[in-house]
């Protein structure tokens, strides 16, 4: 990218922390296909990290289970040639991480102090940006989870808390800030929701949540994984005929008759504006009141590129409301 298109900072949130537009999600680092094959290996790594950088970003987002720990390994190895205080590092923590072991997964503060302990070790850093919980715990009660985190705070091992995929639970992310605030410990200032185009289930008392405690709100799954892309056709996506390598969860979600309209009205205002699909999708949802800065991955740079461009892209107030109205959110689609 050159110097007049570098990314952005916006305000993350109440945190007084500045964020990047676009946040560079790592994912697919160290992941395993079905054939056994590693889908971005450590060079690939580093590179895309590199070109993250080169464009002026400065958010990398992981989780502790990316790769089995390769992900955070490879940040940590790129980190040593790079001034860590320029980047906002973010981890999260949940999943099972030994076999038979109850007690290596979920929220419960023996797990969380041992797993930050670790991933820091693999960060080959003293603290995260932001700390996530990956998934809610209902097993742990959410006062010791609070007081847990706070003590990661106070131990200055994290700077902020977050929370991830909680969209259908919005009271619970809710009780456990005001438990925090009652008792003056870090409240969850950084949601991670899966928000898109054609998924809208965050659109109301989710989002109204967020705004409410000053929330930022760093959407993952942004372009609905491939399918605003343009990866799809309608033609082959409703017949089956590109189907052969999908999951049927996948299927059944993004390759329907609703979707393939919203992608219709994603590639009318994409020509508009001479950008691609993906970029406009991105672009809609920069736009959209209450959303801060959503993370994209990419397998390629060039797919990267094509990706930070979006932050370039200028909808009118028009081409947003368009897009927004094409599918309907759980409260009207506004």
């Amino acid at each position: 990218m050159t110097e007049d298109s570098q990314l952005g900072f916006v305000q993350l949130g109440d945190t007084g922390l500045q964020t990047s537009e676009l946040q560079f999600g790592t994912w697919r680092f160290g992941k395993e296909t079905e054939e056994g094959n590693i889908e971005i290996g450590q060079e690939r790594a580093h590179e895309l990290l590199d070109a993250y950088a080169d464009a002026g970003g400065r958010f990398i987002d992981t989780a502790d289970v990316y790769g089995g720990g390769d992900s955070e390994r490879w940040i940590g190895e790129w980190l040593e040639e790079r001034d860590r205080q320029r980047y906002t590092i973010a981890s999260k923590i949940f999943w099972q991480i030994r076999e038979g072991d109850p007690n290596s997964r979920g929220n419960n503060r023996k797990n969380i102090r041992h797993r930050l302990d670790a991933l820091l070790d693999r960060l080959d850093t003293d603290y995260v940006d932001i700390l996530y919980i990956h998934r809610w715990d209902d097993d742990t009660p959410t006062r010791e989870l609070m007081k847990t985190l706070n003590g990661l705070v106070e131990d200055n091992k994290v700077n902020y808390l977050g929370t991830s995929t909680m969209r259908p639970n919005a009271w619970k992310v809710a009780k456990a800030n005001e438990i925090a605030r009652a008792e003056g410990w870090e409240p969850f200032t950084v949601a991670q929701p899966r928000y898109n185009l054609v998924d809208r289930e965050v659109e109301g008392d989710y989002l109204e949540m967020t705004r409410h405690f000053g929330i930022a709100v760093c959407p993952w799954s942004p372009l609905g994984q491939g399918f605003l892309t343009g990866k799809y056709s309608r033609e082959e996506g409703l017949t089956g005929e590109s189907r052969a390598s999908e999951s049927s969860r996948f299927e059944d979600a993004y390759l329907t008759e609703e979707n393939f309209d919203v992608h219709d009205e994603l590639e009318a205002v994409a020509e508009e504006v001479d950008a691609s699909p993906a970029q406009t999708a991105l672009a809609w949802l920069m736009h959209r009141d209450g959303v801060t800065a959503p993370i994209v991955g990419a397998r390629t740079i060039e797919q990267l590129e094509e990706n930070l461009g979006a932050a370039r892209i200028d909808l009118s107030e028009e081409q947003v409301d368009r897009l927004t109205e094409s599918k309907a959110g759980p409260y009207g689609g506004l």
